[in-house]
């Protein structure tokens, strides 16, 4: 494996760095205990791995076989030869490469870029999609209220959805509630089906499970536990009672689609029938369940077909139902760093992922004790080894259906914060992956799905890495909260924000309730807290807010600000758009709500909501191309 380099001149074989930057331009030094661990986990990649693992290159780009005929079985199965650098005119895609030893690997060929439509400029919405409710919902936005909102936003001259991760968690009575962490990265939560548009609904009698559903609107928080105890009793009684005659009616677009999805599909769907049987977290399973491949899971899903069946029904209906929801407009979804330890993807993938280490950050700035999220990291070497498919099936998966995508953490393609299990987020390291591979994979997939990305590089940035994602059409993320720079000054290969989920909204911050909540529920001193709100209190200065503005003028102002930027894709947060005080995530907490916050304003009001209406027009005037001015003379 080609060795990683730190910046500090220093290498290592596996890819931790030993010497890094932090956030404060400080240089810091990874304890010898750390990386004697990790190295542990990693271990030694196969001495053969550079001339097996697939090649990931551009048209024009040196195979390094200079003199030699390669062969090339295409993916549509077209044979092509050529001598050691690939043709301008050869086919983007996922090849199969032959050298004249009689060996073979992969060949990837990207394009090198992410496909952005030209000279495309758009404002549009960020959207917590189980927040945005309706009165129709079941106590949690679904995917019919997402296309309300899609409407509304089309009408109104948004260019785009931004939308919380869809992904599913495990189907169980205890729900998950963060949305970063599920247990797959490639297949849906069924929490986000509104029940009436699932066929066969409207032939049952579902108003009892209705009329509780709805009631659940009432609540101050999002219920998800008792919202999948009435939706998932309505899918059973619906997938039970279609015409059948003692089997359900599996209609012939759910066999074609089933059948296209193949393995991965009913690797899922057989996990969903063992996380039943035994519990979500599969590190507990009996342990001739823990291997997919095996013999006793190949019989479970044998004697639960009918089981494996209805969980593969229900990503059918996910999949027909955001088609209907995202419409054209261009929806950009949510693409999570990792998944859970004891998810159905690091169950299916365990030769791909390291246990005994999770993904977090170190401190920094806005979290002084870094941060870990639980979710486990990919590993470096058995990534490349297995030709990236782990990587390639999430992507695709995740931007599908809706002509965008947004990378949690992009600086994750780069290199990884691991924190060792038992210890703390400053205990760990940086671990480096092969980022000119996976970059060119997301831009194959981008071009194949024509989905635009962006890659929210927030943080801690190492140097080079931003202008890597300008290279490659990689949108880049600006927040008011966090850029030095006035707006206008910020780059036009960007989405521009305010804020985001994990930081405060405009009102919560100017009339100091994100304050109080953060006194109530975070470790920190006082005056780190009044430090940190002041530091973002001096971002709308510029706005010349007087000092008894309320909430509504503040949020205005703020988007006055970033109305004066240039960047591709200007975005607001619909709890910016409604005046809402408290941010959907406070990082840090468990004793916080944290993902179960509903908008206070229902979707089918929004239409009216006059200050929606004002930030709207703020950015839909931004981005609206000036008029051609008449030459004088």
């Amino acid at each position: 494996m080609t060795s990683h380099t730190d910046g500090s001149g220093s290498s290592d074989p596996v890819g931790i760095q030993r010497h890094w930057v932090d956030a404060n331009d400080q240089p810091q030094t990874v304890s010898d205990q750390t990386i004697a661990r990790l190295r542990d986990l990693i271990g030694e990649p196969p001495p053969d791995l550079e001339s097996t693992a697939p090649l990931v290159t551009r048209p024009r780009g040196d195979l390094g076989q200079a003199g030699f005929e390669v062969t090339v079985t295409c993916e549509d199965g077209q044979t092509r030869s050529f001598a050691g650098v690939v043709p301008d005119d050869f086919p983007l895609g996922y090849h199969q490469l032959h050298t004249d030893d009689g060996r073979s690997r992969g060949l990837i060929v990207s394009p090198g870029q992410c496909w952005l439509p030209e000279s495309w400029r758009a404002w549009g919405w960020a959207v917590q999609v189980y927040a945005a409710r309706s009165r129709s919902s079941w106590g949690i936005g679904d995917l019919a209220d997402l296309k309300t909102l899609r409407e509304w936003s089309e009408s109104i001259g948004a260019g785009f959805l931004l939308i919380n991760p869809l992904h599913a968690v495990a189907p169980s009575g205890v729900q998950e509630t963060s949305p970063y962490l599920p247990v797959t990265r490639r297949y849906r939560n069924p929490l986000y089906l509104r029940i009436e548009d699932v066929p066969g609904a409207e032939g049952l009698d579902l108003s009892d499970l209705q009329a509780a559903g709805r009631a659940l609107n009432a609540r101050e928080l999002i219920d998800r536990n008792e919202v999948w105890r009435l939706k998932s009793t309505a899918l059973r009684r619906i997938f039970e009672h279609q015409p059948s005659g003692g089997t359900p009616a599996v209609p012939d677009r759910f066999s074609s689609w089933r059948r296209e999805q193949g393995r991965a599909l009913t690797d899922f769907a057989v996990w969903c029938v063992l996380a039943k049987l035994h519990g979500a977290d599969w590190r507990c399973w009996p342990d001739d369940l823990r291997d997919p491949s095996g013999q006793a899971v190949a019989a479970v899903a044998e004697t639960h077909a009918h089981e494996v069946e209805f969980h593969s029904w229900l990503q059918w209906l996910l999949e027909l139902q955001l088609q209907e929801a995202t419409g054209t407009l261009t929806v950009i979804q949510d693409l999570p760093v990792g998944v859970s330890a004891g998810g159905a993807d690091a169950w299916a993938w365990q030769d791909q992922t390291v246990a005994g280490a999770s993904v977090g950050a170190p401190p920094d700035a806005f979290n002084s004790i870094g941060q870990d999220w639980g979710s486990l990291p990919m590993h470096p070497w058995r990534l490349r080894e297995r030709g990236y498919d782990s990587f390639i099936q999430s992507i695709r998966a995740s931007m599908a259906k809706a002509g965008g995508l947004r990378i949690d953490h992009a600086m994750g393609l780069f290199r990884l914060w691991w924190v060792p299990e038992g210890k703390s987020p400053p205990a760990g390291a940086y671990v480096r992956y092969p980022s000119s591979d996976l970059l060119d994979i997301v831009a194959l997939e981008s071009h194949r799905a024509q989905a635009v990305v962006v890659g929210e590089d927030l943080g801690t940035v190492e140097q080079g890495v931003r202008q890597t994602l300008v290279e490659q059409n990689l949108l880049s993320y600006r927040l008011l909260w966090f850029e030095e720079s006035e707006p206008s000054r910020w780059p036009v290969g960007a989405m521009a924000a305010i804020t985001t989920h994990d930081l405060p909204t405009v009102a919560g911050l100017w009339l100091g309730t994100d304050l109080d909540e953060q006194r109530r529920h975070l470790p920190e001193s006082e005056d780190h807290l009044q430090k940190g709100r002041q530091r973002l209190l001096r971002k709308l200065l510029p706005a010349r807010l007087d000092s008894d503005a309320t909430g509504e003028e503040a949020v205005v102002a703020a988007h006055r600000l970033l109305a004066r930027s240039p960047s591709t894709l200007l975005c607001a947060t619909l709890d910016d758009a409604v005046a809402a005080e408290r941010r959907p995530n406070l990082p840090g907490t468990t004793d916080r709500p944290n993902w179960c916050l509903p908008l206070p304003v229902f979707v089918e009001d929004l239409p009216a909501h006059r200050l929606a209406g004002e930030v709207a027009d703020i950015l839909h005037e931004a981005v609206r191309p000036p008029l051609p001015t008449r030459s004088e003379g």
